[in-house]
């Protein structure tokens, strides 16, 4: 197998709703994947663009947001490698509504409409992980607007460095995906209080910030316990 081809496959083999397949059925799969590279800085697409395909990240973080009409970034949420955007567009022709930036170099697989809806068709499982997936997503976004509601800063500040952390990890750098001013906005506070929250953490011992873009966290188990 070449090392595009086994490329392809590793980023298909990440995906909760391709992973379950069988060696020929993901084979199938690989047949309608295209693999690009992206720095970060780049974008997969923007808000306006046709939305017509089906991106997983096999490496690297994309952030997934929004422009308000005053021109406000609003974190959406974060692609690592697995996740995916443009589930939309294999169910309706469409423009998209938000923009995808790459924030660490990544290499991004693309799926067409067409060719995953007949993906949907030969094998039908595809579709119910797919709907898995959605709804784990809305589930995700209704706790979000929970924990505004209800939880304290710390907490909120604290879950948010938690689902930055690379799976089944307690302690690694991070790169924070947003400026501390619209983290406040994503988490329902003061930049200043992002600041002194993050602050007070270190202080503590549990983390430590490597300028305005990088936090090493130490143990986020401990964090998460302290809060």
């Amino acid at each position: 197998m070449s090392s595009h081809a086994h490329s392809m496959q590793g980023c298909v083999q990440l995906v909760p709703i391709f992973n379950h397949l069988e060696n020929d059925q993901m084979a199938e799969v690989m047949k309608t994947v295209n693999s690009s590279n992206y720095k970060t800085g780049d974008h997969l697409f923007h808000a306006g663009d046709d939305s017509d395909a089906l991106y997983v990240v096999h490496t690297g973080k994309v952030r997934i947001y929004r422009l308000s009409e005053s021109g406000k970034e609003q974190l959406v949420r974060l692609l690592m490698p697995g996740d995916f955007t443009g589930e939309l567009a294999l169910f309706r022709e469409g423009e998209h509504e938000s923009y995808a930036e790459v924030i660490e170099d990544a290499q991004v697989c693309r799926i067409s409409r067409s060719d995953m809806q007949g993906l949907f068709e030969k094998f039908p499982a595809i579709s119910l992980h797919m709907l898995n997936e959605l709804s784990s997503r809305l589930e995700k976004s209704e706790r979000q607007t929970t924990r505004v509601a209800t939880e304290s800063v710390q907490e909120r500040l604290v879950h948010f460095l938690a689902e930055l952390m690379p799976p089944m990890k307690t302690e690694a750098e991070v790169t924070l995906p947003m400026s501390r001013k619209d983290i406040a906005a994503h988490i329902g506070t003061t930049p200043e209080t992002v600041s002194r929250t993050l602050k007070n953490f270190e202080e503590k011992g549990y983390l430590t910030q490597k300028g305005h873009k990088k936090v090493m966290i130490h143990d986020i188990d401990d964090l998460l316990f302290e809060v």
